[in-house]
């Protein structure tokens, strides 16, 4: 198993305690009764004419330095008023004010009991600020200040805090008028006001109080913690570029709490889950990887065995769930989902799956409770099931700079796109090939080729590309040599993906190399697919011959002789096995691409493989093979090559043959009779069709031994209608004889006729 999963999950079982130095947010306002000696009852969102009330009414906020306070408004210049002048009244003000400190004691990590102390309230007008400065301790057990901004209208005014080496800035400003916005910061953090642009803020300041004796409470600190982490995971990442390490590209640590996925967030993690992603974020950045929250979803299946008991009620009705147990796992998949940024933007990233090595302790999932389990009752043949999801929420990260490896665990159908984008970016920005975007899109795609193996999509009969044409396609927009060679290598490997649907994207890719390498590929590509793709590299290599102005001929010998030499032979020593879309079968297409370009390339090959083809006439069938592609290539420009015509002779010579013999319909009602069975009722059939004066025959039997007869009659190919009399038991067969064999002879006749017309008079002529 991988160490550093094990080292990063010692370190975080460390962090146990949640918060920061600092908590903001808005939360909706039950609104105050908020009075102000000298100007009476304060309207929310506050009016201007107010404001300057309460300017008239307040004095110049000052600010301590060492133990003298001090007005200037050089450094601070605000308007206070004192806590003796303001009276907050209202059971919904009690009520938003505990809500807010629940949530500042959740972001500064403190337990409760804190108090809240009402200090003073603060009217910012336009040009107000306070210069970077700390708090000092203004009552006992003082730890940190609250500021609760009320509806008001203004801007600027961003709250900057900072604490060591750390700083935040915090905008204040409540969106909606039905909300309050508030930032609490503990007391020893440096912290200042940046001036308001415009309009008035009206703020009321608190001393957060830990009441009762004891230490106060401080920020956490996670110093070495953080300090650890960044040194593994800069190690980690430092591996991974120098492909020395069989480490994982990703870490997984599972969270404590259950989260749904749409309440997934870094906002809303609890307790030392919010603690961990603090710090892992700290060290994330520190040692430049990036960081998410996902979720983790198993998927469980395998057999099962009944524990209960049978009776007779058990018969009619479904047993509990209870009443199974498991036996054995037969199938496990764990994959990534659901993805989140820290900043919560919406990620490219699909369903990406999970090895064991990348889970942070290894044996993090070994205990977990499904969230769904299904047993199944056995069925036939087949025994008793189950089936079962775990669900949990995780951190995962990777070194920013191996973001596309793991982006290629997602498969194709997101990296193609991502790979487009890329790509089209660059073409829109006119830039060459220096830029960071196509600097992207070649490390991309190189991590796309070295794990296309097991990814695309296999050829199918829709007619959207493959991704083998769609990688081609950005390839080439993107003018990537290098890849577009490594690519098609990855084609030649024979791999399955391959289809004749890319040929278009293969000859434009040729085009961009240099002929001798262009013609290695191709024969490259020939040799690993025409075993299972042979009218596909047919086709590819028809169409590259057909290219003009490209002088491919000479350059092709190679691929072409690959090509002859692949052509199957003996059906009986044809492969009976493979994937379900491969067609072995030889089809008019094939030879019809394969003369054209073998007649171009070398007139020699293709007489070979003319008389191949004729050597082994059950593989290329002359009726459904030949003549069809004999009658395509009639008056075509390569019909006077001696390959060609070496073909259509033999084609008609068939055909005559056939012509000549004698056709008439039967004069009597006599059938073939030889039949594959010779029971007593198939003994009798033969008595039937050799009769030539019975036209029926009426079989009354059982169902068995009418389908036996029925089945003979179809395997035989006998000249025989059936109908089933569904009158009386049991039901009767009649058989009616036709002239169905001497049908089909008429019909071919005419067929034949009409080839050797065209074959004959289409334009070839044998001088």
């Amino acid at each position: 198993m991988s160490s550093i999963s094990s080292e990063l999950a010692a370190v975080l079982a460390t962090v146990r305690r949640p918060g920061d130095f600092f908590a903001s947010g808005t939360i909706e306002l039950l609104a105050p009764q908020l009075e102000v000696v000298g100007v009476g009852q304060i309207a929310l969102p506050l009016l201007p004419a107010q404001a300057k009330q309460l300017v008239a009414a307040a004095e110049r906020a000052p600010f301590g330095r060492g133990e003298q306070t001090l007005v200037d408004t050089a450094v601070r210049r605000t308007w206070q008023i004192g806590p003796d002048q303001v009276r907050i009244q209202g059971r919904g003000w009690a009520r938003t004010l505990s809500a807010i400190l629940v949530r500042v004691c959740d972001g500064l990590g403190v337990a409760e009991p804190v108090q809240a102390e009402f200090y003073k309230l603060l009217l910012y007008d336009e040009g107000s600020f306070f210069a970077s400065h700390r708090d000092t301790e203004k009552a006992p057990g003082m730890f940190a200040t609250l500021v609760v901004v009320l509806p008001s209208t203004s801007t600027g005014g961003e709250l900057l805090v900072r604490h060591k080496d750390r700083e935040v800035r915090l905008d204040l400003h409540g969106p909606d008028p039905s909300e309050v916005a508030f930032a609490a910061f503990y007391a020893d953090c440096v912290h200042e006001v940046l001036p308001i642009t415009s309009g008035f803020r009206l703020a009321l300041i608190y001393n957060l109080l830990r009441p009762g004796p004891g230490r106060l409470p401080e920020p956490p600190s996670y110093a070495n913690q953080q300090a650890r982490l960044a040194a593994l995971l800069q190690a980690w990442g430092a591996d991974l570029s120098r492909s020395t390490t069989d480490e994982p590209e990703k870490l997984i640590f599972p969270l404590e709490h259950a989260y749904t996925s749409a309440e997934l967030g870094f906002g809303a993690l609890k307790g030392a889950d919010a603690a961990a992603a603090g710090v892992l974020m700290a060290a994330a950045q520190a040692a430049d990887c990036d960081l998410h929250l996902a979720l983790i979803s198993v998927q469980e299946s395998g057999s099962a065995e009944y524990t209960g008991y049978t009776s007779s009620y058990r018969r009619w009705s479904e047993p509990d769930e209870d009443e199974f147990e498991e036996v054995e796992v037969l199938d496990r998949s764990i994959a990534l989902s659901a993805w989140r940024w820290p900043d919560g933007q919406p990620s490219v990233l699909g369903e990406i799956p999970v090895g064991d090595d990348e889970l942070c302790p290894p044996d993090a999932l070994d205990d977990l409770e499904p969230d769904e389990e299904h047993f199944h009752e056995a069925t036939g043949n087949e025994g008793s099931s189950f089936e079962r999801t775990y669900r949990r929420a995780a951190l995962v990260l990777w070194p920013r700079k191996r973001f596309f490896a793991v982006l290629c665990q997602a498969g194709l159908t997101v990296t193609l796109p991502y790979l487009a984008d890329l790509a089209e970016r660059w073409s829109s920005s006119r830039e060459d090939h220096t830029s960071v975007l196509w600097r992207e899109a070649h490390e991309l795609s190189g991590h796309m080729i070295s794990s296309w193996h097991g990814q695309a999509r296999y050829p199918s009969r829709e007619k959207a590309p493959t991704h083998a044409t769609q990688m081609l396609i950005l390839l080439i927009q993107l003018r990537d040599k290098i890849h577009l060679e490594a690519f098609l290598t990855t084609i030649a490997a024979g791999n399955g993906s391959y289809s004749e649907g890319d040929n278009d994207a293969i000859v434009q890719a040729t085009d961009l190399l240099s002929p001798r390498r262009a013609a290695a590929l191709i024969r490259q590509i020939i040799a690993g697919n025409a075993a299972t793709s042979l009218t596909a590299c047919g086709n590819l290599l028809a169409r590259l011959v057909a290219a003009e102005g490209h002088g491919r001929e000479g350059h092709l010998r190679g691929a072409a002789t690959a090509l002859v030499e692949a052509l199957p032979g003996d059906p009986q020593h044809a492969p009976t096995q493979g994937p379900w879309w491969q067609d072995r079968s030889v089809k008019p297409r094939l030879v019809i691409d394969l003369l054209e370009a073998l007649c171009r390339i070398d007139p020699r090959l293709a007489q070979r493989a003319a008389d191949y083809m004729l050597t082994w006439p059950q593989t290329y069938n002359l009726d459904t093979v030949l003549v069809p592609a004999m009658r395509e290539l009639a008056g075509s420009r390569i019909a006077r090559e001696p390959a060609v015509q070496r073909l259509r002779d033999a084609c008609l010579a068939h055909l005559r043959t056939r012509i000549a013999e004698p056709l008439a319909p039967p004069n009597d009602w006599s059938r073939a009779s030889v039949l594959p069975c010779r029971c007593r009722h198939c003994a009798e059939l033969g008595r039937f069709l050799a009769d030539p004066e019975r036209q029926a025959w009426a079989f009354k039997a059982v169902e068995a031994d009418r389908s036996h007869v029925e089945q003979t009659i179809q395997r035989a190919h006998c000249d025989v209608d059936l109908t089933t009399d569904r009158r009386g038991r049991p039901y009767t067969l009649v058989c009616t004889k036709n002239q169905a064999s001497y049908d089909r002879r008429a019909k071919q006749r005419r067929k034949d006729l009409e080839d050797v017309n065209h074959l004959d008079g289409g334009g070839i002529s044998r001088n």
